[in-house]
């Protein structure tokens, strides 16, 4: 059954749109949220919290997943708010103001994708060249699918559903198998294991310690916002948003249970902690050698997922940011498919330029500063919410909070707390806050510049 419609109404967003436009359903759009979510590095964190903690990481998942609902309720109110490609953009001009409109979007989402998707590059060019050594080139393949994936966008929504369903139902199932396979013991190569087997006692549990895990969780479900971006090209948005973060979110935490348990039968703490790349060795272990072409597949189905996600997402931010001249005039132009290929170019090449020419080491110490400011952008969400809330409290709302404004508060808070805890190691701490501080710094000149001298506006002047 198709998931896709066509219509012939005028985009809400930008009156230079074509009339035609595309419309994707309720299975897409938790495609496009699981798909976001799901990455290599979340699947490394899993393996890694499940290997530190067992029951302990359950339950720190369990807080995460109540955590990351509070974030999606949030974002929920304002897309349906204000239903325009700026998303996070929009709502907080509306709250409180340009200045922290540009420095959330581009500090929180436009920086840290173009540092974080050049580490799932990395990681499919090192599976690929471990499956068919000498192959390819060096970094070719990673290049290619980033090409095609900005293509594939270029051409309309209708094009990008299709392919996002299919990646990511390849990686989804490529996750269920090898779970399902590790806890049913299906599979003849299950090894036997060996060292120390993961804790599944509920001493962390009851003294409380799983709240020290919470922030490496939180990492297995952040992203379901980036659904918000293409409210102007989905079916029944004031249904189907609230709904497709929300089912996306428990689906994420079902798929990833089934993932880590698997995993603690057939892996030992030293292997799940130790390894650079947990989830191969848990595909050797379950299915001998054909776990190097599993473990291949579910990297190439995650980057392929996580590119396409945001080759999809971002440009639409930017582009309902520079309809508000909170971006560069020419981010505004769409193609004949309907699609901001500006923007889409633009992503592409921001992401292929830290592949290229910086390593995967360097990547990951900026990648985990850059996310300091990703978290601050869920706790502006939650801010725009509660003064929106009393600067209009008549304004049509098709979603609202429930339980308001609890969520917000919990969600900010949490938020803090995965901020302090955000750095892996204590010796890193220092650096990470450094850079953190360093990016933040530098995205806020520009944005007060920009605020000051082209928009002509305060920094904190709402509409």
């Amino acid at each position: 059954m198709s998931d896709i419609t066509t219509t012939d109404e005028l985009s809400m967003a930008s009156p230079s749109t074509m009339q035609k436009s595309t419309k994707i359903g309720l299975i897409t759009m938790m495609a496009i949220c699981i798909g976001l979510v799901i990455v290599q590095g979340a699947m490394i964190s899993a393996l890694q919290g499940i290997g530190m903690g067992g029951t302990t990481f359950v339950f720190a998942m369990i807080a995460a997943l109540i955590i990351s609902q509070c974030n999606a309720m949030s974002f929920a109110e304002l897309s349906l708010m204000f239903p325009q490609e700026g998303t996070l953009a929009t709502y907080t001009q509306k709250a409180i103001g340009h200045f922290p409109a540009i420095v959330a979007v581009f500090a929180g989402y436009v920086i840290v994708a173009s540092l974080a998707v050049p580490i799932e590059m990395f990681l499919v060019d090192a599976m690929l060249a471990e499956l068919l050594p000498g192959m390819f080139p060096e970094k070719l393949v990673p290049l290619l699918i980033l090409a095609v994936l900005a293509i594939t966008n270029l051409v309309g929504a209708d094009v990008f559903a299709k392919v996002q369903n299919f990646i990511a139902f390849v990686l989804v199932s490529a996750m269920v198998l090898l779970g399902l396979a590790a806890i049913s013991g299906g599979s003849e190569s299950v090894q036997t294991l060996q060292g120390t087997s993961v804790d599944w006692g509920f001493a962390g549990v009851l003294d409380g310690s799983f709240i020290g895990l919470i922030a490496l969780a939180m990492w297995l479900f952040v992203g379901a916002e980036y659904i918000c971006p293409m409210i102007n090209e989905v079916k029944d948005p004031n249904k189907n948003i609230p709904r497709a973060m929300n089912l996306s979110l428990f689906a994420i935490f079902g798929i990833f249970l089934a993932f880590v348990f698997g995993a603690s039968l057939v892996l030992d703490t030293e292997t799940l902690l130790g390894s650079p790349i947990p989830y191969l060795d848990y595909a050797n272990a379950v299915f001998g050698k054909s776990g190097l072409f599993i473990a291949t597949v579910m990297a190439l189905a995650a980057t392929c997922s996580t590119i396409n996600t945001i080759l999809a997402g971002l440009p639409r931010m930017l582009h309902g940011m520079a309809q508000q001249k909170q971006a560069f005039p020419m981010l505004k132009a769409v193609n004949r498919y309907n699609t901001p290929w500006v923007g889409i170019i633009m992503m592409a090449l921001f992401t292929s330029i830290p592949f290229v020419t910086l390593d995967i080491d360097s990547l990951i110490v900026l990648v985990i500063a850059a996310t300091t400011s990703y978290l601050l952008a869920y706790i502006i969400s939650h801010i725009d919410v509660i003064v929106l809330r009393r600067r209009f409290p008549n304004l049509k709302r098709p979603y609202k909070t429930p339980f308001y404004p609890i969520p917000q508060i919990v969600g900010i808070v949490s938020m803090l707390y995965v901020i302090i805890n955000n750095s892996p190691a204590p010796e890193m701490t220092q650096m990470v806050f450094t850079i953190a501080g360093s990016m933040l710094a530098v995205v806020a000149i520009i944005g007060a510049l920009w605020v000051k001298f082209y928009m002509k506006k305060g920094l904190f002047e709402a509409d």
